[in-house]
């Protein structure tokens, strides 16, 4: 039995995997990876796959970043861990007025968790206790969040509502995260519904929760140009909270640092995770206002503090690592070349727009999604039993290129520092393995 057999044999008896369905694990033959080099993936019998998702939408700069893992080694010299409840470690300090510098204006505090889920976790947190606190509590019915369809902003709220979470905080116990949901920013008709939604309900609205740009679990959801800044408008017609979930498009992958900026909007809350360490360990911030941070000062017995946090918050390694990604961003000419990479990424994927099973191609920056359907005229869906998506990433892994999809939708979401040889690589076999699944042109693009 070879170390990648072993491997795998292990993997089947013991491992319990996320968003996997396991009575299908083995028969996918999954990718048993031992290494990483640049922008590919090594597996256990030393074969080599372009990441074509940044191992799901993190490694920015692929793996093994000379810089990164500098900054990592030094860090372990100093300190792996200290606790941030109520202390302090240098690192993570510097880091947050890095972050601030960078963020759109208004933004001031920082809040480190350990991912996205509890990055959103915290901003909605803190939004329902403000409104408890803020002026005497003189706006306490502040308890709902308007989110979208389709929505997803992690594990610990909850993939498509708010709802059945209860604020950790003994003085408002009884309180629970309401929701109310207008339709995907992608459905026609989806303004007119928010407006409606938040003129009715505008004055009990804690904050409205919105993914800037595209809704990436969702299926790589696009939204019009100018969304975003409608529905800070909206919220600020009624005086609600914005809160921005950039954990996927944040850190370049939009073409600029963050989405938020690209979109000219200032958010009351600005959630950050996997790009901030470049992919390498988990670190979340969710950064916030002064007048948010304000409104949680008093004595300790008035029951003010924020009662939430993490064992890792703030840990040195991943705050290293997150300063060596910003000094990347910084000291190369990364965000000016990414105009030009994102131009020839829409070139690219615009060739695959001939093949039949191909029924839209969604872009926003470097990241896409190429929906597969079985007729593309009505956009009728293949028959879920099929699972094409899943059938055209096995063949793009036969062909050297590492693809997830989510159902039908294939995800390309590239490191930011791909090259062009690397770009034209990862749509050919992407346009070779949906041919090989789901049949060719009449046509087939040179």
């Amino acid at each position: 039995m070879s170390v990648g057999e072993e491997l795998k044999a292990i993997d089947r008896t013991y491992v319990w995997h996320p968003f996997t369905p396991h009575s299908a694990y083995a028969d996918d033959d999954p990718l048993m990876v031992v290494a990483g080099e640049g922008h590919y993936l090594i597996d256990a019998d030393g074969r080599r796959y372009l990441d074509g998702v940044s191992s799901l939408w993190c490694n920015l700069f692929g793996h093994r970043r000379a810089e990164i893992d500098q900054a990592i080694r030094e860090q372990l010299d100093r300190i792996a861990h200290a606790t941030f409840l109520g202390n302090a470690t240098a690192p993570a300090v510097t880091l947050a007025k890095r972050l601030v510098d960078k963020a759109p204006a208004g933004l001031t505090r920082v809040f480190y968790s350990d991912n996205g889920s509890t990055a959103v976790e915290v901003a909605l947190k803190m939004a329902l206790q403000f409104w408890q606190q803020a002026d005497g509590g003189a706006q306490k019915q502040r308890t709902a969040f308007l989110t979208f369809g389709n929505a997803y902003h992690g594990d610990t709220i909850g993939s498509v509502s708010l709802g059945g979470i209860e604020l950790f905080h003994e003085r408002y116990r009884p309180l629970l995260f309401k929701t109310i949901q207008a339709p995907s920013p992608g459905i026609e008709g989806c303004e007119d519904v928010l407006e409606g939604l938040v003129n009715a309900r505008g004055h009990t609205l804690a904050a409205i929760v919105l993914e800037p740009g595209m809704q990436g679990a969702a299926g790589m959801v696009t939204q019009p140009p100018g969304f975003t800044r409608r529905v800070r408008e909206l919220a600020d017609r009624t005086g609600t909270l914005l809160v921005l979930d950039e954990v996927a498009v944040g850190f370049g992958r939009s073409g600029e640092l963050f989405a938020s900026n690209k979109e000219g909007v200032a958010p009351d809350f600005l959630c950050l995770a996997k790009g901030l360490t470049g992919g390498y360990l988990p670190m979340a911030a969710t950064l916030t206002t002064e007048r948010i941070f304000r409104a949680f000062l008093g004595h300790p017995s008035e029951g003010r503090t924020f009662f939430h946090g993490h064992t890792y918050t703030g840990n040195p390694l991943a705050a290293a690592a997150a300063h060596a990604t910003l000094d990347i961003f910084e000291q190369t000419d990364l965000l000016a070349e990414l105009p030009g990479k994102v131009a020839r990424f829409t070139a690219l994927l615009d060739e695959l727009r001939v093949l039949p099973a191909v029924g839209d191609i969604r872009q926003y920056g470097l990241a896409a999604g190429i929906e597969l359907v079985a007729d593309r005229e009505t956009k009728a869906p293949y028959p879920a039993v099929e699972r094409r998506g899943m059938k055209v990433c096995a063949a793009a892994r036969k062909r050297g290129v590492f693809l997830r999809p989510l159902g039908d939708v294939i995800v390309l979401m590239p490191p930011l520092t791909l090259a062009d040889d690397e770009f034209t690589m990862l749509l050919r076999v992407t346009c070779d393995s949906i041919i090989e699944v789901c049949g060719a042109p009449v046509a087939v693009p040179a």
